[in-house]
């Protein structure tokens, strides 16, 4: 008798429980169907996206390598044979070679633009980035190569391996144009930071640089003396011990 007394109660409460879906559902069933399909267009968005971010990703790496070929292309003056017997070439479409380092850096940085630009919050995007402001500043454009390390800057975060380096390599340019107090602040923030992604004489370098350019001769001493006391294996001894001379004379 209990056990269909208790058979009866669970049928009861089913009942009151379908009884209640049926009606919170019927009055709201439009509502909860327009959810649903907002539900699956959110779904369906999502896949796509990472789907088109993958595709993204890969196309960014693919630009990057096709620019990557010219930047690391070999120069081979002209007149000159390069790889297995080739004459050098003025142009990658050639041989991959070419006569002068600013015909190569020229050949890449449109590359290296276009896949930056295509890309910019990638990871392949800011390495492009990176590597064009590297290439302008070679060719002497300074003032273009500051603008495209502060991208990288902003994009990948100071305290990012690429961060950090733009801020080594925007010090450089900020000295080549005479910007010195911002150049030095940079330098000695870096120095600081004690970081073994970077090397640290380099860095000691070029404050010595921005110092001496100041006229600032006895921070410049001090820091070469730096360079050559705490850093006796660097290959920048010969030219530190050098400026020393040189700031002595």
């Amino acid at each position: 008798m209990k056990r269909i007394e208790r058979k009866h109660l669970k049928e009861d409460e089913l009942a009151h429980t379908v009884r209640v879906a049926r009606e919170y559902v019927e009055p709201r069933e439009a509502m909860l169907k327009k959810i649903g399909v907002v539900a699956l267009v959110l779904v369906v968005a999502g896949v796509g996206f990472g789907i088109w971010r993958e595709w993204s990703a890969s196309r960014g790496q693919e630009e990057l390598a096709e620019a990557m070929v010219a930047l690391n292309a070999e120069v081979v003056p002209a007149g000159v044979e390069g790889a297995e017997g080739l004459p050098a070439a003025a142009s990658l479409a050639a041989t991959g070679t070419f006569s002068t380092e600013a015909a190569k850096l020229n050949a890449a940085i449109p590359k290296l633009k276009a896949a930056a630009d295509a890309y910019p919050g990638s990871d392949a995007g800011i390495r492009a980035r990176y590597h064009l402001a590297g290439a302008l500043a070679s060719l002497g454009k300074h003032a273009e190569a500051i603008a495209a390390f502060d991208e990288v800057i902003q994009r990948a975060g100071e305290d990012s391996l690429y961060g950090r380096t733009s801020l080594l390599g925007k010090a450089k340019a900020q000295i080549e144009t005479g910007q010195l107090d911002p150049a030095i602040d940079t330098l000695k923030s870096l120095a600081a930071r004690n970081d073994h992604d970077l090397p640290a004489e380099e860095i000691l370098m070029q404050l010595a640089h921005a110092y001496a350019q100041k006229g600032n001769r006895d921070e410049a001493r001090k820091t070469l003396t730096e360079i050559v006391d705490k850093h006796p294996g660097s290959s920048y001894i010969p030219e530190a011990r050098l400026e020393l001379e040189n700031l002595k004379g």
